[in-house]
């Protein structure tokens, strides 16, 4: 049977925390966490995030274990929708990562908060 994607994210298994643009830029000052944007580059390229790491979806697990040798970094995960943000975010969390947020809000609301 085939599971399309709002089922897929209805059923991840893990509580993900979601955060807003202002909290997490709030948080990534005194946490020295990561704030991840997983979009492809020519998204990233047309709408850049300031002090985001590019690691597209695609290419997640493997980056990760490449750049992140703590387990218990905080890693703050954002994309255009949300959707890709929380698979990779559940990804990371099987992987042992134990501080994974997803920021829920456009790329534009994470830009001004950034900024602020």
């Amino acid at each position: 049977m085939l599971i399309d994607i709002k089922t897929r994210i209805e059923n991840i298994s893990f509580d993900i925390r979601c955060v807003t643009a202002q909290k997490a830029s709030e948080e990534l000052v005194h946490n020295d966490g990561t704030l991840i944007d997983v979009r492809e580059s020519g998204e990233v390229a047309s709408q850049p995030v300031p002090y985001a790491l590019n690691i597209p979806r695609g290419v997640l697990e493997m980056k990760a274990l490449e750049r992140f040798k703590d387990a218990s970094i905080p890693l703050y995960i954002h994309c255009a929708s949300g959707v890709r943000a929380k698979l990779a975010a559940e990804q990371l969390m099987q992987m042992g990562y134990e501080k994974v947020s997803v920021v829920t809000c456009p790329v534009s609301t994470i830009n001004q908060a950034l900024k602020e």
